[in-house]
């Protein structure tokens, strides 16, 4: 079981790449809170994720939070609380307080930037490094010595 957080649904929406999530791990599952966050608009339109057949939503419940998670926004809180509870394999997030949180968890996370650096490694990707460069145009931050050594990882300098 896999969860995923708003903003790597965000970024792969955004450069037309959300269709790795099902490629990479199957059924996703989505917070009620994370699929009203992406139908919410934004810069970075997300296609309806109640209507993607790899995606299941949950909803959450309130009474399981933590009381560490308290200071998260309410998509990372209810991703998280959920796949503490549900006992998820993995917890995609990009934040740094809710990847903190998860391993805290015992949660294993992976970010956005993992996920285009399995594609890649998998021949699903042409590029890691213009895919983030995509993202970055978008709006979407990652640490420049962060993407630089995942370049060199996936074999681009």
């Amino acid at each position: 079981m896999i969860f995923c957080n708003t903003t790597p649904l965000i970024a792969l929406a955004g450069i037309g790449l959300l269709d790795l999530l099902p490629c990479l791990f199957g059924t996703i599952h989505l917070t009620e809170s994370v699929v009203a966050e992406c139908a919410a608009g934004g810069p970075i339109p997300v296609p309806e994720l109640r209507a993607l057949p790899w995606t299941r939503i949950v909803a959450a419940d309130e009474a399981t939070l933590p009381g560490l998670l308290l200071s998260l926004d309410r998509g990372e809180r209810d991703t998280l609380a959920m796949a503490s509870k549900l006992g998820a394999e993995r917890v995609i997030i990009d934040e740094r307080i809710g990847r903190n949180m998860a391993e805290l968890l015992g949660l294993p996370v992976v970010g956005t930037l993992g996920i285009l650096l399995k594609a890649r490694e998998m021949g699903l990707l042409p590029s890691f490094h213009q895919a983030v460069v995509q993202m970055q145009s978008n709006g979407i931050y990652y640490h420049p010595r962060l993407v630089q050594r995942l370049c060199m990882l996936a074999g681009e300098e």
